[in-house]
């Protein structure tokens, strides 16, 4: 598997390329070429094209959940003709297009359902789905840890029904399966990157956590943090690249503890 960071908070020195705080990562598992979350804006479209990146051959976008960092740029998927459209799925959690506000703050995806079903096709489910033979969308995550237990971000209305706090059950991750283990990849892990891992463990009945790259939602040092560390050290993680809602005061105490990988709009991994 390939993945390429076309979108994050950060940059490399030298390499001239844009970054926004948000999250796009293009993959590519054999034959299979994906979106992984679409950024704010168009960056990603403008990243992806300076990467070589090819976007006419890309046949899904999977959604990590419906917050506009990680939605805003599906506004620009029409107007750029970068993609083919007639072969895109968007793949995401049924609540994920859903209205989302903090306060006033609009925060939730900038084209609705409606309007993106009059060009692409879209696929929304809550249970998990192979997108390719080794690259598996989770779906709904459980909530399983109570370290990991976290309060709502603003408020959500799903179709007719009124306003309510917003926890995020349209927040998933994907995972990539190989002979030796797995890697597990995240937008923001609002349902706690512990509960993914171990979902993720679930749906592919396997143990063995290899490495694991997006952002943790991990701002404070915390008593969650020392359970989280604690976690990833029980199941050995080699290759950890904490990234986009990740502050640099939990970067450096997991530093001391873990294999930290820094991030960067252009980073490419090979798994």
């Amino acid at each position: 598997m390939k993945l390429k960071v076309l979108v994050d908070n950060n940059t490399y020195i030298d390499q001239y390329y844009f970054g926004e705080p948000a999250v796009s990562y293009y993959i590519e598992d054999g034959d299979t070429k994906i979106l992984f979350d679409a950024g704010y804006s168009d960056l990603y479209i403008q990243n992806a094209k300076k990467l070589n990146v090819p976007l006419k051959e890309i046949s899904t976008i999977a959604i990590s959940h419906g917050h506009n960092d990680h939605t805003g740029g599906l506004a620009y998927l029409q107007s750029s003709e970068a993609f083919d459209l007639s072969n895109l799925k968007i793949l995401a959690h049924p609540d994920t297009f859903s209205k989302k506000v903090i306060g006033d703050l609009e925060i939730g995806c900038p084209i609705s359902k409606e309007e993106l079903e009059n060009f692409v096709t879209l696929d929304l489910v809550k249970t998990p789905i192979k997108i390719s033979p080794n690259l598996t969308y989770l779906g709904e995550i459980p909530r399983v840890h109570d370290f990991e237990n976290a309060g709502p971000i603003g408020q959500c209305q799903c179709g007719c029904h009124p306003l309510e706090d917003d926890y995020l059950m349209d927040d998933t991750a994907l995972v990539y399966q190989t002979s030796e283990g797995l890697y597990v990849i995240t937008g923001c892990s609002h349902s706690g990157i512990c509960n993914i891992i171990q979902h993720a463990k679930k749906v592919c009945q396997c143990d063995t956590i290899l490495g694991v790259i997006g952002g943790f939602h991990l701002f404070d040092l915390s008593s969650r943090l020392d359970y989280t560390i604690d976690y990833f050290k029980k199941h050995n993680i080699k290759e950890l690249y904490p990234c986009h809602c990740v502050s640099f005061q939990v970067k450096a105490a997991m530093h001391q503890e873990l294999p930290i990988h820094e991030v960067g709009v252009g980073l490419e991994i090979n798994w």
